[in-house]
C-alpha cells in the first residue's frame, strides 16, 4: 500500500519532528530516507571501544581509505576510524563546484541528528527583524513571539542544559542544570565581565540530558556520562538524536512506516488539482523507482537536498521547480564562517583539575553591533570555548616508563576561543541542478558557487581581536590568534536556499513554512531560513517544524489541505 495520511523526506533533527508530531496528532505517516538503516545503541559499534582496539589508534583515516573523503579531507580531516561509518563517501556522492563548497553529509536514518554538534541556541528578535532593519534580502514573515512557545515546547522533549542569564538578544531556554565550568573558565568569566560589562562568559547551551525526566527514561535515554565520544553515536541516548528520542516517540503511536534507502527525488504535482499529490523514489539498492502519495509532505532532507528537490520537481505550473515563482529557488545560500579566534595559556591553576570528559566547553553569546555597539560590518558573532589541562612529555623522544611518567603528570592550562558568525544572505551565493553529469542513479548533481563577503571579512578581524583581548585581561600568556580559511559549507549550517517570506514574488515559503502555489508542501529544514543569525540553528529547525506540523493537521482538519 503507498498511501499515507503525510509523508516525511528525511529522518535528520527535523524530519524526526515531523514524523512524531505527526503520528502523535493522529496522522497515519510514512518516513523516507535515503540511507541506510541505524538501530540506535545496536549500531553505535565504535561507542565502547579503546583507541588501541583500532587498527590504527583512532587517529586518521589510512591514506587509501581517505581517497574515498576527498571533502573531508580538505575541509580538515573531519572522520576518525571511529565515525566514519556515519559520513557518506564522497567519491560515491559527486557535486560540482564554480567556488568551493565543502558539504559533509551523513546518509542514514537518523541523518546528521547522530553526528551533530548538539549546541542549542533560540534566536530573538534580534535576529528576526535584522533583515528589514538593515534593508537585507526579505523580511522574516514570524518574530519570536511566535516561535517561542514553540522553542518551549520542543525542549522539554529535547533536554537542553544550560543556565538563566536573562540576556533579550539571547533568549533562555527551558533548561536542565548545566555543565560545570572550569575554574579557569570561571575566572575567565569574572575578568572578562569585569573589564567589558557586556561579555558573557557562561555554559554551553546544548541538547545532552543532565537531569532526565521520567519521560526522556521512558523512551530508553539517560544523562549523559561525560565520556565525550558523541559522534559514535551515544548508547545512553544522553543527546537529543532522531535515534534516541522523536523516533522511539513516534514508532510508539504505531502509525510510523520508516523506508531506508529511498532516494526521493521529485514531489509529484497535479497540475489539475493544484495541489502535489506524492513523491517519486528510487531504490538506493536495486534503483527501482516507486510513487507514493499523501495530502501533506514535509520536506526535510537536510538544506541541500531538499532544495534539490523542489528543483527536481517540474510540472507545467512549476516549469523552474516546484515553489520557484520567484525564481529564488536555491540562491541565498549560507552558512556560518567561523574557526577565527584565538588560543593560549593560562597560568596560575597549575595545582587544579577536572574531572569526566565534558561534551562541550563554554560559550561567549554576541556582543558586537549589539546595543549601542556599532561597527564598520552588519551582524554578529559568538564564541564556543574550551579549556583543558595538557599532559606534558620531556621531550618529543620520550618512551617507554619516561613517557608513561611524563603523561601522568599535567601540564599548564591551555584555553580556546572560536568565533561562530552570521553570514549575509547574498543572491549572488546559489546552489542549482546541473544536468551535464549524472551520479549512479542517472539524477543530475548539484552544482555549488557560495563564498563569504566583505562584510563578513571584516567581521573575522574583530573575532580574532576580540578573542585575544579578552584572553589578555583574563591573564593568558603565549596569545596566537588564528583565521583558518575552512571551505563555505564547512560549518555544516547550510541553510536559505528555500527562504520563508511574506511576499510569494521573493520567496518560496510562507509564514507557515508552506510552499507557495502548494500549500501542502511544508519545508521545516535548513533550506527555510531567511537569514542565518549567528547562534547554531537546529533548535530553531525543531521548533519550526513542531509548529508546522500542528499547523498542517489544523489545515488538513479544515479540509484546506
Amino acid at each position: 500500500m503507498n498511501s499515507f495520511d503525510a509523508i516525511v523526506v528525511g529522518s535528520g533533527i527535523s524530519g524526526g519532528w515531523a514524523a512524531k508530531e505527526l503520528t502523535e496528532k493522529g496522522l497515519n505517516v510514512l518516513m523516507l530516507e535515503r540511507g541506510k538503516n541505524i538501530e540506535h545503541v545496536k549500531d553505535y559499534h565504535t561507542a565502547n571501544m579503546h583507541p588501541w582496539e583500532f587498527e590504527h589508534h583512532n587517529l586518521k583515516i589510512p591514506l587509501e581509505e581517505a581517497k574515498d573523503y576527498p571533502v573531508h579531507i580538505r575541509s580538515g580531516n573531519t572522520i576518525t576510524e571511529a565515525s566514519k561509518h556515519h559520513f557518506v563517501k564522497d567519491t560515491d556522492h559527486p557535486y560540482l563546484e564554480s567556488k568551493r563548497f565543502d558539504w559533509i553529509r551523513s546518509f542514514q536514518l537518523g541523518g546528521k541528528s547522530i553526528t551533530w554538534g548538539r549546541v542549542a541556541l533560540r534566536m530573538s528578535d534580534l535576529d528576526f527583524e535584522a533583515n528589514a532593519k538593515e534593508g537585507i534580502g526579505v523580511d522574516w514573515p514570524i518574530r519570536y513571539k511566535d516561535i517561542e512557545p514553540w522553542y518551549n515546547y520542543v525542549e522539554r522533549f529535547a533536554g537542553i542544559s544550560g543556565s538563566y542569564e536573562a540576556l533579550p538578544y539571547l533568549p533562555d531556554s527551558i533548561f536542565q542544570k548545566p555543565f560545570d565550568l572550569t575554574c579557569v573558565e570561571q575566572h575567565m568569566r569574572e575578568k572578562v565581565l569585569e573589564k567589558f560589562g557586556d561579555r558573557y562568559v557562561i555554559p554551553p547551551r546544548q541538547a545532552h540530558l543532565t537531569e532526565a525526566t521520567e519521560e526522556q527514561m521512558a523512551l530508553g535515554r539517560a544523562s549523559c556520562q561525560s565520556r565525550a565520544m558523541c559522534w559514535r553515536g551515544c548508547p545512553y541516548g544522553a543527546y537529543f538524536s532522531t535515534q534516541s528520542a522523536t523516533l522511539p516517540a513516534a514508532r510508539l503511536t504505531e502509525r510510523l512506516t520508516v523506508k531506508t534507502n529511498a532516494i526521493v527525488h521529485e514531489v509529484i504535482y497535479d497540475d489539475q488539482l493544484q495541489k502535489a499529490t506524492g513523491v517519486r523514489v528510487i531504490d538506493q539498492l536495486t534503483k527501482e523507482e516507486t510513487e507514493f502519495f499523501a495530502p501533506i509532505i514535509f520536506l526535510n532532507a537536510s538544506a541541500m537536498a531538499t532544495t534539490f528537490i523542489l528543483l527536481n520537481s517540474k510540472s507545467k505550473r512549476f516549469p523552474e521547480g516546484l515553489g520557484n515563482d520567484s525564481g529564488q529557488l536555491g540562491h541565498n545560500l549560507m552558512d556560518h564562517h567561523f574557526d577565527a579566534g584565538a588560543r593560549a595559556e593560562m597560568p596560575g591553576f597549575e595545582d587544579q583539575y577536572y574531572y569526566g570528559r565534558r561534551p562541550n566547553g563554554f560559550y561567549i553569546p554576541r556582543f558586537r553591533n549589539v546595543g549601542s555597539d556599532r561597527r564598520d560590518y552588519l551582524r554578529g558573532f559568538g564564541y564556543e570555548g574550551e579549556s583543558r589541562r595538557v599532559r606534558g612529555e620531556e621531550s618529543p623522544e620520550s618512551f617507554g616508563a619516561g613517557l608513561k611518567e611524563a603523561i601522568t603528570r599535567p601540564g599548564p592550562w591551555e584555553v580556546n576561543l572560536t568565533g561562530f558568525a552570521e553570514t549575509l544572505p547574498y543572491y549572488e551565493n546559489k546552489v542549482w541542478i546541473n544536468d551535464s553529469k549524472k551520479d549512479q542513479w542517472g539524477l543530475p548533481v548539484l552544482h555549488f558557487s557560495a563564498e563569504i563577503g566583505e562584510n563578513e571579512r571584516k567581521m573575522r578581524a574583530d573575532m580574532m581581536n576580540d578573542a585575544a583581548e579578552m584572553l589578555e585581561v583574563s591573564g593568558a600568556v603565549n596569545i596566537e590568534t588564528f583565521d583558518n580559511k575552512r571551505g563555505y559549507g564547512r560549518c555544516i549550517h547550510e541553510m536559505g536556499t528555500a527562504r520563508m517570506g511574506r511576499d510569494p514574488k521573493t520567496s518560496i515559503l510562507n509564514e507557515w513554512n508552506q510552499v507557495h502555489g502548494a500549500k501542502n508542501v511544508f519545508v521545516t529544514d535548513g533550506a527555510c531560513m531567511t537569514s542565518s543569525s549567528c547562534v547554531n540553528p537546529s533548535l530553531t529547525y525543531m521548533a519550526l517544524t513542531a509548529r508546522a506540523a500542528d499547523y498542517a493537521v489544523s489545515e488538513l482538519k479544515k479540509g484546506n489541505l
